[in-house]
């Protein structure tokens, strides 16, 4: 079968579905690996580089997905801005797409797919499970979101983080929030802590109490008898009685804070607001909302997508694609995601859909004509 790799075409998207090291590994495990002409420059990988582990360059976008058997992608398929045709029409009934389609999201996207016989794989639908844990995507993309976005606050910060004493005075260390304890707040708050601040974190789950704290976080507490975690692992939405009470709690944190970062998404809905435009009123001027989640709706009641805004003295960033922002290793842990999956689900270069696997249950979209993961199906309806 044949693998083609595509250059991404999302405004801002730097990474590549497949890196050179993962493209000799597809090959040895009996696929044939075509990848388009200058698809992984942005990421650091040249075509040079790729050819020495086997792939074959192809010029043109229309002869590489007339060509492939699976396309790996980074992004959702869209309207191809030089040939101004969607790239769903460029590829063959049949063929196997492994993306971050985000289907909850886009139900006409999903619908497409399956009008066009296209068979899709999700990658931020892999269950969160011990044995697709090295499959897991949305995980390892979220660990170096969390760690840059540190970096990106602090740039923006007029302050230094660590608590320093000098013949000049002491300088106290910066206060962090971070809204949000999953992989990328996690990470967030390790890299804060390495920087030298002190950190504080608050998350609707009170499970996730005890990490926070093995990381030298404070956990901001909001008592509640409900069950914040769904089967996954995820956090579910909250309850208005449950925000009402988080935002209490929370606005003096955050109005204290010289840095809040936001990372809560819930799969399927609209992210919720954690940072309202009063907590922003009363933050001191020069410290920074950096909201993780404007890709879908955001965190901060007034972030910007894909901007960097200043409200009442406030810096607010508001980027959308984090992971993009370091599109070197952010393509090696996806390529290596996506080579797990294909491992689980090939045999001698041939991929065996078995439906009733867990993983591919979980994650598979559309399938002859069909779309037909439960979760996208009920929301269809």
């Amino acid at each position: 079968m044949i693998i083609a790799v595509p250059k991404e075409i999302l405004p801002g998207e730097n990474r590549v579905a497949a890196v050179p090291d993962v493209v000799s590994k597809l090959i040895k495990a009996g696929f044939e690996v075509t990848i388009e002409k200058d698809a992984g420059l942005n990421a650091g990988f040249t075509d040079d580089n790729y050819m020495k582990h086997g792939a074959k360059i192809i010029q043109n976008v229309v002869e590489l997905y007339a060509g492939a058997d699976i396309v790996l992608k980074v992004q959702r398929p869209i309207e191809h801005p030089q040939l101004n045709k969607h790239e769903l029409d460029l590829l063959k009934e049949g063929t196997l797409l492994i993306t971050f389609l985000y289907p909850l999201f886009h139900l006409e996207l999903a619908k497409k797919c399956a009008e066009k016989g296209i068979n899709v794989i999700s990658m931020d639908m892999i269950p969160r499970t011990t044995l697709a844990q090295k499959m897991d995507a949305l995980s390892s993309q979220a660990n170096l979101a969390g760690y840059k976005s540190v970096l990106m606050a602090a740039n923006h910060l007029g302050k230094i983080f660590p608590l320093m004493m000098t013949a000049a005075g002491t300088i106290s260390p910066a206060k962090v929030v971070i809204m949000g304890a999953g992989v990328a707040g996690l990470q967030a708050l390790g890299t804060a802590k390495r920087l030298g601040a002190v950190v504080e974190v608050s998350d609707i789950r009170p499970a996730v109490k005890e990490e926070v704290q093995s990381l030298g976080g404070r956990f901001i507490e909001v008592e509640t008898d409900e069950n914040m975690q769904d089967a996954g692992g995820y956090a579910k939405e909250a309850s208005p009685e449950f925000l009402r009470k988080q935002k209490e709690v929370i606005f003096k944190h955050v109005t204290e804070a010289d840095i809040v970062i936001t990372t809560a998404l819930i799969p399927g809905k609209k992210s919720p607001i954690l940072v309202t435009e009063e907590m922003v009123k009363n933050m001191r001027p020069g410290s920074v909302v950096l909201d993780m989640a404007t890709e879908f709706g955001g965190n901060c009641e007034i972030s910007e997508k894909g901007k960097t805004v200043k409200k009442y003295g406030v810096t607010i960033i508001g980027e959308p694609n984090i992971p993009s922002l370091v599109a070197t290793h952010a393509s090696e842990m996806y390529s290596k995601n996506v080579l797990n999956l294909l491992t689980h689900i090939s045999n001698a270069g041939q991929v065996e859909l078995k439906l009733d696997d867990e993983i591919v249950k979980g994650s598979l979209i559309t399938y002859k004509k069909e779309v037909v993961n439960q979760r996208v199906k009920d929301l269809i309806k």
